[in-house]
């Protein structure tokens, strides 16, 4: 049997990926204004990255209360599915595999985003800590603020937003995205129903693990029921230590993540979804995800997982010589990359990325990074 390289084709579902690199959900805070429509410059930067093996988009959001930063994009307007729509037809052209991240921020919010400026809304009326959002105070500028304190959703509420998003991967699979990513991760709505940090409901959705892990459960039968269970895949962020630095990008570190995550995993293999998704912690300094998490997962888990975080080519080919697992998402470097399977493959030497550029602005740090060679 020969060995499995970053450059061994894979199957999810019905899909063959031509290699295991993944440009995984990165926001950027690009889309054209008013309405978060991506715009000509949002084709560009993903029809520059399309040599990926698979490509999710930045997390968009399923409807208006989803938005938690400005100028990020939505799949919820007949503007916003035309727009993607020329995302998608330019990856295609090139070859590649596209998949839209729905995204719900729940509490992660402020009222300045919200429709009428309520509240955000969110399983439980907690308050996020140690994260910011970003909102706009003019024509291309922002501030970073603290979240506003959430109102609790109804159980009819709850069951109104899988519904939407429902709408969300129809609106998807009409902009011609070949599949969806639930983003599960990172504090934010799917997340918020999952953590006993979050939860407090006493309804069906909250209590046990069992109960909350089922707002995730009844939102993947209902994409599923659009694209089929094989073209859905869900993203974690099973962090097992935390961070005292103030983040934009945060997560929930569960008193027993493993079990947690292990339990979730179990649940959609029932549900037959593509693949899951691994967000690992990404700030300074960060450690490593226990390599017995690695292992319980797999036990747990029957598909392709995808791992993420501060991977180099050569963490990304041991873990996967381990068997750990199988697509590797590189974020600031296919950012300051856009060629980069073409670099892996040659060994050539990689751009650095600006760090001032990641969020929001211009074409500069955008879709200008040079291929190599250019």
């Amino acid at each position: 049997m020969s060995k499995q390289t970053l450059f061994t084709p894979l199957q999810i579902g019905d899909l063959t990926l031509r290699n295991r690199i993944v440009l995984p959900p990165l926001t950027r805070c690009r889309s054209d204004q008013p309405g978060n429509v991506p715009g000509e410059m949002m084709v560009d930067y993903y029809r520059q990255r399309a040599s990926a093996g698979f490509m999710i988009t930045e997390g968009t959001q399923i409807e208006p209360r989803g938005q938690g930063y400005a100028w990020t994009p939505g799949i919820h307007s007949a503007e916003q599915i035309a727009g993607w729509k020329k995302v998608t037809e330019a990856v295609h052209q090139e070859g590649g595999t596209i998949f839209c991240q729905l995204w719900h921020v729940g509490r992660v919010s402020h009222s300045e985003l919200q429709p009428g400026k309520q509240p955000p809304v969110a399983p439980s009326a907690v308050p996020a800590t140690g994260v910011r959002v970003f909102i706009e105070t003019g024509p291309g500028e922002g501030i970073l603020t603290a979240p506003d304190v959430p109102r609790e959703l109804t159980t009819a509420e709850v069951k109104e937003i899988v519904g939407l998003y429902r709408t969300a991967a129809q609106n998807a699979k009409e902009a011609g995205f070949d599949g969806v990513e639930l983003h599960s991760a990172n504090g934010y709505l799917i997340n918020q129903f999952i953590s006993e940090h979050s939860n407090f409901r006493t309804d069906e959705y909250g209590g046990s693990l069992e109960n909350r892990l089922r707002f995730l459960k009844e939102v993947t039968e209902a994409v599923s029921s659009v694209f089929g269970s094989h073209r859905v895949g869900v993203r974690f962020a099973p962090l097992f230590t935390s961070t005292d630095e103030e983040r934009v990008y945060l997560g929930l570190v569960e008193s027993d993540p493993q079990t947690t995550y292990t339990v979730a995993a179990a649940m959609l293999n029932t549900l037959e979804i593509g693949y899951l998704s691994i967000a690992e912690a990404d700030w300074d300094n960060s450690p490593d995800l226990p390599e017995t998490f690695r292992i319980a997962l797999r036990k747990a888990w029957r598909g392709p997982i995808i791992y993420s975080g501060r991977y180099t080519q050569e963490k990304a080919e041991h873990v996967l010589q381990q068997g750990w697992g199988d697509l590797f998402g590189f974020g600031r470097t296919f950012i300051a990359n856009p060629d980069l399977p073409e670099r892996f493959r040659h060994g050539y030497p990689l751009n650095a990325v600006d760090a001032a550029s990641l969020y929001g602005g211009t074409r500069k740090g955008y879709t200008d990074y040079p291929f190599y060679g250019s």
